[in-house]
């Protein structure tokens, strides 16, 4: 597995649970909401740009999954216009359409036998587990760091 499909697959599964804990357990509106969804979108726009680099479906040439990609972008960014605008049905909408487009993917890239990570699953179990382990922590922590930093009071500025 190269570098770049194993930070693309540990940042996607990363947002998978991420894009879980936001749209199930979140209080939205929050700041911790909104930290963690700032994360979330920088987790799924590196998905997004990295995949039109990884082409070993179609043997160097685009796949149907590249057009997701591209929806994908134009969503989460459609999405968090929305949320400045107020506009909480359009970014829910969006959010959840690039959560489940990223769930459906995911879905692609673990059913097919010969992609990059069942292959990885089959050949080193245990670092397949590692690996797993390691998201979900990682996806922990940032849910905790969110929740930490919502609750933090403002730091005013004295002016002096």
């Amino acid at each position: 597995m190269t570098p770049l499909i194993a930070t693309h697959a540990f940042s996607a599964l990363t947002a998978l649970l991420l894009g879980a804990w936001q749209l199930f357990f979140s209080a939205r509106g929050s700041q911790s909401h909104r930290l963690v969804g700032r994360v979330w979108v920088g987790l799924m726009l590196y998905v997004s740009v990295t995949s039109f680099w990884i082409r070993e479906i179609r043997h160097g040439q685009f796949s149907l999954l590249h057009i997701l990609s591209v929806v994908t972008i134009v969503s989460v960014l459609l999405g968090i216009r929305d949320a400045r605008r107020g506009n909480i049905p359009g970014h829910v909408g969006n959010m959840c359409g690039s959560w489940i487009g990223l769930l459906i993917a995911g879905g692609f890239a673990i059913g097919v036998p010969l992609r990059a990570i069942p292959q990885f699953a089959l050949a080193d179990p245990k670092d397949a587990v590692l690996a797993a382990v390691s998201v979900t922590i990682v996806a922990a922590v940032i849910v905790a760091t969110g929740r930490v930093l919502g609750r933090a009071p403002a730091v005013e500025s004295s002016g002096a």
